[in-house]
This record gives C-alpha cells, structure tokens and sequence, in this order.
C-alpha cells in the first residue's frame, strides 16, 4: 500500500495541520501509469515520475516510500475499479444476459479509459512482491468467477472448466487492444471489441433495437 513520509516539522501554534494533497497523490500515479507502461518498471526512476506529474522528485516521497509502492497502489487500485465495475453491473443487471453484457461493457471501458493503467496491471504484476501479487491474483481469481456465474446459465452446454476458458479468451481480446495504436475512434474501438468479445463467449448481446 503506498506509504507517506510526513513532515517531521512542528505546525506554528494556531496553523492547521499539513495534509498530502490527494490530487497530488492521483497525479503521481497517472505519471507511473503512462511511464512504466511506455518504458517498464525497472527503467523509470522516481525523479522522472515527480518530473512527469509536475512535481519535484522530494516531493513524490511525501505521498509514496518507494517506486514500489506506487506500483503497487497503482495495481490494486486498477483492480478495485475492475471490482467496483462488476459489483455496479450486477446490481444493475435484470437478466444473466444483461449482466454478462454491463461486464463487457465495464472492461471494454477500462481498457479504452484506463489504457496504461491495465497495461501495467498485465507487464508488470510479477514485479511486485510476493504477498501484494498474491493477494492481486486472488482478487483477479474472484473476479473471473464473476462472468463464470453469469456465463454459466447462457452456456448450459459448457463444463466449468470451458466456462472459464471463454471468460480468460473474452478478457484477453479485449485486453489485446492495450499493446499497439489502432488509431480508432473510442466509441468505433468499443463497439467492435462488444461484437468480439460476445462471440468469444458465444452469447449475444440483449437485443436493444426496441429502445
């Protein structure tokens, strides 16, 4: 979890306490993101991330310890918004159909909005020490099981372990998009990735043409 160094000088008499600015911290996280998923984890330094997110290289310790640290902020925190995605979906869902189409729907958002934040989640995972990996293969594991228990009732005909064959190809296509430019449209790259991501798992979309 990223760890904060406070300053160790005493606030003048009447001054508010000193706080990080939260704003600060999120800078210094989108400037990994686009850093270590351009040129990997081991080639960027905390300085060029400070530089890259406006702030001097002192100045990035106030928020994180280490450059591990923020990698590992920035994996769980990719993680918690894939979790609160498919938590969202499903309540909002009012069949497995639909269900299971909000979760493509949610990671196809992701992967457009959130490119070098994924990207990183997939290159560098194996960076972070064992007990942060651990724990972020266990929430991937969880999540996965998610589209299983909305795939499993479209695709009666599947066993559980081509259910999750499906679900880790439909993932994989759509993630196929974070390593190379296709120079499309947001909305034109999204609304091909839906087509091939419901032919991986063989359901198609709810039908909308009604709305």
């Amino acid at each position: 979890m990223p760890a904060g160094t406070p300053s160790s000088t005493p606030a003048a008499p009447g001054a508010a306490p000193r706080r990080r600015d939260p704003a600060r911290g999120e800078r210094i996280l989108a400037a990994a993101a686009r850093l270590i998923a351009s040129r990997g984890f081991h080639a960027v330094g905390m300085a060029e991330i400070g530089a890259e997110a406006g702030i001097v290289g002192s100045g990035v310790y106030r928020h994180f310890a280490s450059k591990e640290a923020i990698l590992v902020a920035l994996l769980e925190r990719g993680m918690t918004r894939l979790e609160q995605g498919a938590a969202a979906a499903l309540e909002a869902a009012t069949s497995d159909r639909s269900a299971l189409s909000l979760l493509v729907g949610d990671h196809i958002t992701v992967a457009i909005e959130h490119r070098a934040e994924l990207a990183v989640y997939h290159r560098e995972v194996h960076t972070l020490p064992e007990e942060a990996r651990r724990s972020l293969r266990r929430r991937q594991r969880h999540h996965v099981e998610d589209w299983v228990h909305v795939l499993a009732p479209l695709r009666r005909d599947l066993s559980d372990g081509e259910l999750r064959v499906l679900v880790h190809a439909c993932v994989g296509a759509i993630q196929s998009t974070l390593f190379f430019r296709s120079g499309l449209a947001p909305e034109h790259l999204a609304t091909l990735l839906t087509g091939v991501a419901h032919g991986c798992l063989g359901v198609d979309p709810p039908d909308t043409s009604a709305e």
